[in-house]
């Protein structure tokens, strides 16, 4: 029993030093008013200045006693408000948790919104449309990324026709191709062989697919490429011929980039420059040119060619450029190179 009593008196007096220590200018005050308040009744002190001393005591003595409820009173509102501002302060960090949870949603909303965009922007036509979308793109372009079989339409509508616009306005002209390599003789197979299983019949040049045509075409295509580098200065070529095959064709002007098939009547894929797809594709085009054997067409001005190149002067070409022409070539097949390089038929007609 002593012993609990005693820690509760211990308790009690702990808390009265606490409440005097924080009240201790009110208690002080209160003290000496009480004091002198009880002086000046107790003794017989007729002085007229000492009863209103006495008097003003008395009234600072209440003044004390309020300030000592006042503060008993506001201690616990002073509770309450820390206490509510702790729990707004946890709110608040709770709401910015789900702020930041509310900017990763719509970060990943914009970004569907983009690729659902960009996916938009990737446009199917008919093969009836190809050569109007070609066409659109040649006007005014000053880059032409190739990636195909032999590039029969290059020769036919896309060098000459972007030779002529790039001439007229006086501008450079860079021009990127990367065919199948024509020394490449099992290349060159498996490419005639593709083409003859789509389609069997002759095709709009009225010949059909033959390991024979598939190598002249690529000649043609490497010569008519230096015929129009030694005609026109500004003009940027660079050749890498490939010795793998692809089923698909990529021309990659500045305003878009078309992918087609062998089959010109198939359906084509249409994709705008300024979006990611286009960035892509021409990183690819440009990576896998680097990896093809490139043609040294700068070596092509010390084999000049007429207008109407002979047959010497075509072997002497490929003799400078370090392409071996298939064994066994005679005259006729240079002419048949040189009628397609300059005057190749638009598969698309």
């Amino acid at each position: 029993m002593t012993t609990p009593t005693w820690t509760g008196m211990q308790q009690t007096m702990t808390r009265f030093a606490t409440w005097v220590g924080k009240n201790i200018d009110a208690v002080i005050a209160l003290v000496l008013a009480i004091a002198v308040g009880v002086l000046s009744v107790g003794f017989d002190l007729p002085n007229e200045n000492e009863i209103t001393d006495g008097a003003v005591l008395a009234v600072v003595g209440l003044l004390a006693t309020y300030l000592l409820r006042d503060r008993a009173r506001r201690a616990p509102v002073e509770v309450e408000v820390r206490q509510a501002l702790q729990s707004s302060s946890t709110s608040l960090d709770d709401l910015s948790a789900k702020f930041d949870r509310l900017d990763v949603f719509e970060g990943v909303v914009t970004d569907t919104r983009r690729a659902l965009e960009e996916t938009a922007v990737v446009r199917v036509i008919s093969g009836a449309q190809v050569g109007q979308v070609l066409e659109e793109a040649r006007r005014d372009t000053d880059r032409w990324f190739f990636k195909g079989g032999t590039g029969t339409y290059i020769r036919a509508k896309t060098l000459p026709e972007c030779v002529s616009a790039a001439r007229r306005d006086r501008r450079t002209l860079w021009f990127r191709l990367e065919i199948i390599d024509p020394t490449n003789e099992a290349v060159c197979g498996d490419y005639a062989q593709h083409r003859r299983s789509v389609a069997e019949r002759p095709d709009a040049t009225g010949e059909t697919w033959t390991l024979e045509r598939t190598r002249k075409e690529a000649y043609a295509t490497i010569l008519a490429a230096c015929w129009h580098k030694q005609r026109f200065g500004m003009l940027d070529i660079d050749i890498g011929l490939s010795q793998t095959m692809t089923t698909l064709r990529y021309d990659l002007a500045a305003s878009r980039v078309v992918v087609t098939r062998d089959d010109p009547r198939g359906e084509a894929l249409v994709i705008d420059s300024g979006k990611f797809y286009y960035g892509w594709i021409s990183a690819e085009l440009q990576t896998s040119l680097d990896q093809a054997r490139r043609v040294p067409v700068e070596r092509a001005r010390t084999a000049p060619l007429d207008d109407e190149p002979t047959v010497e002067e075509v072997r002497k070409l490929f003799e400078v450029l370090g392409i071996d022409l298939a064994p066994g070539y005679t005259d006729r097949d240079i002419v048949e190179i040189i009628r397609k390089a300059l005057r190749a038929k638009d598969p698309y007609e």
